[in-house]
């Protein structure tokens, strides 16, 4: 079995698997393996994902990452095609409602000049035309709310799998093992430690194990200031049956509610007291007791609802600044990190991707994402996406 490469990703899932794809597309001669330790991916962010893409951003970057992003889905079956494999993303653009309080009402402001001057299709609403458009929605205590219409719900399952399915058909060794160790010599990546004993060797490894980076990255003598923290889903049965898909609605709480189809709807919300570690089991009475009295008084219609499933999974949280920590580790040549994208690394995958390969190959980058450049995290200098809209 082959056990030198020119590069190595470590973690399958859907940021490892875009990376591997745009590096053979751009260079089909490359060797490139993905070693991804849970092929099932019950454990994967990526999996656990609640699907939503959104260009309501406050970074320049960060919207601009998610205006490709909707460019790949517009046309992601056709080019992720693999034999008679074929990816059906199931891309819904029903919106995103954010509701702002007085509190917010500057950054939200703030947020919407800068996507409208990227050429996004977002508006400000006031409370009197959400409550004409959407009356299930109350507006208590808020000002208004910004709607992106390009903002909605992909299957992350099946973009993952598309982009698996395309790596491999271009080339790429995906196999199944658990890295325990990355090796370097003189300041120099060498390659990794399988918990098997084995060795691959490469100069060039990528840092894509999602929650499990931080620990990795130690066996390198690299601290990442990444949490895993556990978030959880809720999905709920209500008598309400609207005609076609609402917008997926942000309450100033944090609290957010997603439909998914005639009365079924997902819930979830950031607490405070989020579990850190890699726990997966779901709390039912924290719905109960904490999030639905908040949903009830923005939603009065959900007094009566039931409770049918739910799932939680893990947050690979920047503790420094809440955003991505992407390119080469400054102190350790050809170790590149895709690693703290706290909540929105799902939706990135199409533009980190490409970027990745693109500073691998030494490509001049088609967008420059160099201001999540990980010497931020050396020089301890943050760059904040928003005080309000990390999700």
């Amino acid at each position: 079995m082959k056990t030198t490469f020119d590069i190595i990703i470590v973690g399958g899932g859907v940021m490892g698997c875009a990376t591997a794809y745009y590096l053979l597309k751009m260079n089909d001669n490359l060797q490139v393996a993905i070693v991804e330790k849970d092929p099932t991916y019950r454990y994967a962010s990526t999996i656990l994902s609640d699907g939503n893409v959104r260009v309501q951003f406050n970074l320049k970057e960060n919207i601009q990452i998610s205006q490709y992003g909707n460019e790949v889905l517009a046309t992601f079956a056709k080019e992720m095609a693999a034999g008679d494999k074929v990816p059906h993303v199931d891309a819904r653009y029903q919106g995103n409602l954010f509701l702002v309080d007085e509190n917010g009402r500057s950054e939200a402001e703030q947020g919407l000049q800068l996507q409208q001057s990227l050429g996004c299709d977002v508006a400000w609403l006031s409370t009197d035309e959400i409550a004409e458009a959407h009356p299930l929605y109350k507006t208590v205590g808020c000002v208004g709310g910004t709607l992106g219409r390009e903002d909605g719900s992909v299957n992350p399952e099946a973009v993952l799998l598309g982009y698996k399915q395309k790596a491999i058909a271009l080339g790429a060794h995906y196999r199944q093992g658990e890295v325990v160790a990355l090796l370097a010599d003189q300041k120099r990546m060498t390659g990794v430690r399988l918990a098997s004993g084995e060795t691959l060797n490469g100069g060039d490894v990528l840092n894509a194990a999602g929650a499990w980076a931080p620990a990795l990255a130690l066996t390198a003598g690299v601290k990442l200031p990444i949490l895993p923290i556990m978030r959880q889903v809720y999905v709920v049965e209500t008598p309400f049956d609207p005609d076609g898909y609402l917008p997926s609605i942000f309450l100033p709480t944090g609290l957010y509610v997603i439909h998914e189809n005639s009365g079924l709807f997902m819930i979830g919300k950031s607490l405070p007291d989020d579990p850190v570690g890699f726990d997966f089991r779901v709390d039912q009475q924290r719905f109960v007791e904490l999030l639905w009295p908040e949903l009830v008084e923005y939603l009065p219609a959900f007094e009566r609802l039931k409770a049918v499933s739910g799932w939680a999974g893990l947050y690979a949280v920047n503790t420094l600044d809440g955003n991505a920590i992407l390119g080469e580790w400054p102190e350790l040549g050809g170790l590149y990190l895709a690693n703290g994208f706290s909540g929105h690394g799902f939706q990135q995958c199409h533009g980190v991707g490409r970027y990745l390969a693109e500073l691998i190959l030494g490509v001049e980058p088609a967008l420059d994402l160099s201001i999540f450049t990980p010497m931020r995290i050396l020089e301890n200098k943050p760059i904040f996406e928003s005080a309000s809209r990390i999700i």
